[in-house]
């Protein structure tokens, strides 16, 4: 059985050229925003733009950089494609660290890219570059479009195979001549067939059958919730699965948000910087049930280690990561969503685990995270605990990576999906504050605030253009601990304090910085002054920049060290 889609395009008057040809396939995709720089090889495109009364709106992001992490918080908060648009050679790979970023976390992308004209690709051409030899490594799929007949089926496609199976970006290079070829065509359907790429949504029923079966005869069953439950839209179906068979849920840094934070069954974050419940609950557990994730290095550990006792079923609609990096004696391919609506339909009958709850309950009381209140400045985990309090809990937090996130994953109680975007695979530096842009965009009525370290903030901090200019009412809390903090802290720990290159000797005035972008700037450097600060950030009417000076030498805990198991947590205080 093939897969066929199709879009209604309105009617494309005679004499139309390639660039308004791609506008109508964009409409006809139902696009409402693209992010995008302009140059010399996308200039048709943006003068049809121009001249287009087009349905939807152009961002002008201040770096290729910015418009790919902005589409990517987009994607992450409305569940549709981010659309980016960017010219040939140095814009087209300006991309390429969103474009790998969307790759590793399954984002949905849909990129444009200019080219140089058909008759010179291949001679170095001026600002050519090889995108398809680029991105192939790094994209879902990708095309280079060398007839303008075939261009509104590109678009079809793309958008499907983006937005399908497992999501993740897709790349289109449209050479100028492409965009500037004159037709006189109607195009009034377009429709894409793609027998090759049939993404299996529905389980076995026999596989399910056996999951049901294994669950009947665990007496230490566990839940372990990935992103694909957040993008499968299975976090209600999730949560009764849990409930009606009293399964502790243990999420990945990207399943936060798929099973509420604080509910009694959750264990929160499992990993590196996972807390001892969640990590210890995967050690002993006797059946790992992983919904959506995909059993990465940071999450697993020493694989020796990983749930060594566990008979582990995998459920994900990507089957080439079952049994990539764990052995999976329960394979499932199958959207989340499908896949517990097929488990809640079995009537399983589990075998008594009260003393299993019961052991985990007593691990959290004994072993909660914990942190010293500074006395000079603020203590980072309590400037998190804070926003969550000010913002009760319903904010879009956006992050980098590195300690800030870490912080704020464990310290920030996600109880819906959705709320949570941050750099998990690839761990870009720059992403946060840019994907707050794309959030909030993409969600107008929500408060988002993009957590960031003064390290990466100033990798992006020129997207302060773009909120201003649309007077996007982001919240940027920087964690100033004036250092790369994750990199000093493994310096510490494994580099015997040798802090190469890892403290700031000078970092600007972040408040300057937001004034000079006409953003109000705030700094707060007590704990006694946060409360005061947050509340009022967080009932301004615009952008605010609050530079929050944090202890610099604070470290994240628990840890688990390099090549250690995950029962190895260092950090972990009764």
């Amino acid at each position: 059985m093939s897969v066929k889609v199709e879009h209604q395009l309105e009617q494309v008057e005679e004499k139309v050229t390639g660039a308004d040809v791609l506008i109508q396939a964009l409409v006809a995709a139902g696009v409402d925003t693209v992010f995008g720089y302009p140059g010399g090889a996308v200039l048709p495109i943006y003068d049809a733009l121009y001249q287009n009364d087009t349905p939807f709106n152009h961002v002008l992001t201040r770096h290729e950089q910015g418009g790919v992490h902005a589409a990517e918080g987009y994607a992450r908060v409305t569940g549709k494609p981010g659309v980016v648009l960017a010219t040939s050679g140095p814009g087209a790979t300006n991309l390429v660290t969103g474009i790998t970023d969307a790759m590793m976390d399954s984002l949905p992308l849909v990129v444009f890219t200019g080219q140089v004209a058909t008759n010179v690709i291949g001679t170095d051409a001026f600002q050519e570059s090889d995108v398809m030899g680029i991105t192939t490594p790094i994209t879902k799929y990708n095309y280079q479009v060398r007839d303008l007949k075939e261009l509104p089926r590109v678009v079809s496609e793309a958008f499907h195979i983006a937005s399908t199976g497992r999501p993740g970006p897709v790349v289109v290079d449209i050479p100028k001549d492409i965009s500037q070829t004159v037709t006189t065509r109607k195009d009034e359907t377009t429709s894409c067939h793609l027998p090759g790429y049939q993404p299996n949504t529905k389980p076995n029923p026999l596989q399910i059958v056996k999951l049901a079966d294994a669950l009947s005869r665990s007496r230490k069953p566990l839940i372990l919730s990935g992103a694909g439950v957040v993008f499968s839209g299975a976090a209600d179906l999730l949560r009764q699965f849990a409930e009606r068979n009293q399964l502790p849920v243990a999420n990945t840094l990207h399943g936060l948000g798929s099973f509420p934070g604080t509910h009694d069954l959750s264990l929160q974050m499992a990993g590196m910087h996972g807390n001892y419940t969640a990590n210890m609950a995967i050690y002993e557990c006797d059946l790992l049930i992983n919904i959506g994730a995909r059993f990465d290095d940071r999450l697993t550990g020493n694989l020796k280690h990983f749930a060594p006792n566990a008979k582990v079923a995998h459920i994900d609609i990507d089957p080439a990561e079952i049994g990539k990096n764990v052995e999976t004696e329960i394979p499932i391919v199958a959207d989340a969503a499908e896949a517990l609506r097929a488990l809640l339909e079995k009537d399983i009958t589990t075998l008594e685990h009260d003393a299993w709850i019961d052991t985990l309950e007593q691990n959290k009381r004994d072993y909660p995270l914990w942190y010293d209140h500074a006395e000079e400045c603020i203590s980072p985990q309590w400037l998190i605990k804070e926003i969550y309090r000010e913002s009760d809990g319903k904010a879009i937090v956006t992050t980098d990576v590195g300690q800030h996130q870490m912080w704020a994953a464990q310290f920030y109680k996600f109880d819906q999906p959705k709320r949570w975007v941050t750099s998990g695979g690839l761990g870009t530096m720059g992403f946060g504050f840019p994907a707050a842009v794309g959030a909030q965009i993409g969600a107008p009525d929500e408060l988002v605030v993009s957590v960031v370290g003064d390290g990466g903030f100033q990798m992006s901090s020129q997207e302060l253009s773009v909120i201003k200019e649309r007077q996007l009412p982001v919240k940027v809390i920087i964690v100033n601990n004036q250092s790369l903090g994750m990199v000093r802290q493994w310096q510490e720990k494994f580099f015997d304090e040798r802090y190469s290159e890892s403290i700031f000797s000078e970092n600007p005035d972040f408040v300057k910085l937001a004034e000079c972008y006409g953003i109000r700037g705030m700094r707060v450097e007590q704990e006694a002054e946060l409360p005061g600060a947050l509340a009022e950030a967080f009932h301004h009417d615009g952008p605010v920049v609050v530079d929050c000076r944090v202890v610099q030498m604070e470290c994240v805990y628990p840890m688990i060290a390099p090549g250690k198991g995950i029962h190895e947590m260092i950090g972990v205080t009764k």
